[in-house]
């Protein structure tokens, strides 16, 4: 069996079914214990519903990528027109059947990368807190808190902003 390179493309509409699966079972994996809202999880978050929008709406593709080595395994989207020289990654999801095998730092790195190559001078996020675990993922790859927090819109739980500066080298 031959095995994939690796790569890090631009989403397509053909990639609008696992683009919606990835969201909604990692969504659903990680939020549900945080918000025990069983209304959206179940209900409101819907696969098909999230599949049609990326593959009828051109605009919603732009600015995601995929990690893809023959099996699209993660996904992410940014925003650049927040500001000129600082640019928000908005959504960063990895299959929970293929987290830990470097799939989001790949993604990060490619997010970064283009970034810099853009002239971009810093990037940054918003993270639940009480996700620990991806507040310790880009604590790793070079983010810090920020100090600003907010409540998640209609909720009662906080995210924090994180960012990271980019580095002429």
């Amino acid at each position: 069996m031959k095995q994939e390179l690796s790569m890090i493309r631009r989403a397509q509409k053909s990639d609008a079914s696992r683009l919606s699966e990835i969201l909604i079972f990692t969504k659903r994996v990680t939020y549900r214990p945080i918000f025990q809202n069983d209304a959206v999880s179940f209900r409101e978050m819907q696969v098909l519903d999230i599949a049609l929008e990326y593959r009828d709406n051109a605009e919603r593709l732009n600015d995601v990528y995929v990690f893809d080595d023959g099996i699209v395994k993660g996904m992410m989207s940014w925003d650049r027109s927040v500001f000129n020289h600082e640019w928000e990654l908005r959504e960063l999801y990895v299959d929970t059947f293929f987290q830990g095998q470097g799939v989001g730092k790949d993604l990060l790195n490619h997010f970064i990368d283009h970034a810099k190559n853009q002239g971009v001078t810093s990037v940054f996020l918003w993270v639940l807190e009480k996700n620990q675990s991806a507040r310790e993922f880009y604590e790793k790859q070079g983010f810090y808190f920020e100090g600003t927090k907010m409540l998640e819109a209609g909720t009662t739980e906080y995210i924090c902003l994180y960012k990271r500066k980019i580095v002429e080298v």
